[in-house]
């Protein structure tokens, strides 16, 4: 029997996509950050971030983004952006463990910045899956005193890499294609092999249209 113990994480990141949020502020200047909380339901996707990063300021202005979704192939270029910020100047707390402000955050990544179809933000070409996308709402989590929002956001485009489409089909991804990049308590991960045929599978996609 498996023996259960109490304890108390500091970080609750079990695994969960990286994505790289692409941004415009109201200046017009880009930004480019790492995050690795998100879901989505249907083509809603949820995020959470800081509520003081350039992300977060710049959602608020403009309402609208890029998820650009890496593979563990782009998985150096997502560490390069680690421990930077858009912001300036640099809060103490980040100043503190290492952040420093990067006002080119593409060429920082080594990334190429492309035209979206429905935003304004800029895809990221290396990544193969893009997902255009405006705001919806914006949740603030922790009361008056808590750090990060939720940020609800509608999908209104979604670019794939043709090589992940499943055969036979115009609108479906094959899983044992698709292999992102996932982080897990600070660490990078890739998935592994289907572990198990899932039961849901016998439900054709388009029902959850």
């Amino acid at each position: 029997m498996t023996t259960h113990v109490s304890i108390d994480p500091s970080i609750l990141y079990f695994g969960t996509p990286v994505v790289l949020v692409s941004t415009v502020g109201a200046d017009g200047r880009p930004n480019l950050a790492p995050i690795s909380s998100i879901f989505w339901l249907g083509h809603t996707a949820v995020i959470g971030i800081g509520r003081r990063s350039r992300t977060m300021q710049n959602l608020t202005d403009t309402r609208e983004c890029v998820l650009n979704l890496p593979s563990v192939d782009q998985v150096a270029a997502v560490d390069r952006l680690a421990l930077t910020t858009g912001q300036s100047p640099v809060s103490d707390r980040k100043l503190a463990v290492g952040y420093r402000y990067e006002p080119d955050k593409f060429g920082r990544a080594g990334l190429t910045a492309v035209s979206s179809t429905t935003v304004a933000p800029s895809r990221v070409a290396e990544c193969p899956v893009h997902l255009e996308a405006t705001v919806a709402d914006i949740y603030m989590l922790g009361g008056d005193e808590g750090g990060a929002a939720a940020v609800e956001l509608a999908v209104t485009r979604v670019h794939v890499d043709e090589s992940l489409k499943l055969a036979g089909t115009a609108n479906r991804i094959d899983p044992d294609r698709w292999r992102p990049l996932i982080m897990s308590f600070q660490q990078f991960y890739g998935l592994g092999d289907r572990a198990f045929p899932s039961t849901l599978s016998s439900i054709a996609e388009k029902w959850y249209r």
